[in-house]
């Protein structure tokens, strides 16, 4: 018997020419024939086509050392070959940018993939705070190619040319000409005595360009090797 509806028509899959295209708001579509992508490990729920996955490990031993250094590493795969793969992360949001020689700097948390034609690597964000915001590391993703990240919900772009300031574990990333701090804000004594303001630990940024910060926080990692949850050290280990 026929089956009747519209959900194979509702929701057949987006013909697209791009490397990177979003086949919803929650499912990257990524077409093979452009070359190897690196993408989250365990992040395919499907693929058509003969696509073979690699486990990069660290990514080199210069990471391994960072990773050593701290507790924080990266382990990505390699996926290469012909056909169409679909990638996803808990069903979160993706977003997708192209890079035309230019850099972004990204929580690990946020990384789903991105052209084997970016270079990436572990960089330090800030020594002073850096810990109270939940860890001294980003991911720098650059050069020319697609970037796919996730966002919890719907993100809002600001523009820092005016004075910006944005809760640490909310932040998704920032582009290469913008310059961040780290700002601590107790509330004062009268606040800290009745259990503070739960916004202690901000970034703080200036310069040109643009800060991505997603309506929800990552959990930070504790400090001391212990992890909460997710974050840099995800996607990052």
């Amino acid at each position: 018997m026929p089956i009747h509806g519209s959900l194979f028509e509702e929701f057949k899959e987006t013909e697209a020419r791009d490397q990177f295209t979003r086949q919803s708001s929650k499912m990257l579509k990524v077409r093979m024939d452009y070359g190897p992508v690196m993408a989250r490990t365990g992040s395919m729920v499907a693929y058509q086509g003969d696509i073979r996955f690699a486990n990069k490990g660290s990514g080199g031993l210069s990471k391994m050392l960072k990773s050593s250094l701290t507790g924080e590493g990266v382990p990505i795969m390699e996926c290469s070959g012909q056909g169409e793969l679909f990638l996803a992360d808990e069903a979160a949001d993706i977003q997708v940018l192209y890079l035309e020689d230019d850099m972004v700097s990204v929580n690990g948390a946020n990384v789903l993939a991105f052209s084997s034609s970016i270079d990436w690597d572990i960089h330090r964000v800030s020594a002073r705070g850096g810990m109270m915001a939940g860890g001294l590391f980003n991911v720098s993703l650059r050069g020319s190619g697609y970037v796919a990240i996730t966002t919890k919900g719907e993100p809002i772009a600001l523009d820092v040319s005016t004075p910006t300031f944005a809760d640490a574990q909310a932040v998704v990333l920032w582009t290469q000409a913008v310059r961040m701090q780290i700002r601590t804000d107790t509330g004062g004594i009268g606040s800290m005595l009745r259990g503070g303001t739960g916004e202690m630990v901000q970034m703080a940024f200036s310069g040109q360009g643009h800060v991505l910060v997603q309506p929800a926080e990552n959990a930070a990692n504790t400090g001391s090797g212990e992890r909460r949850s997710s974050g840099l050290s995800d996607f990052l280990s």
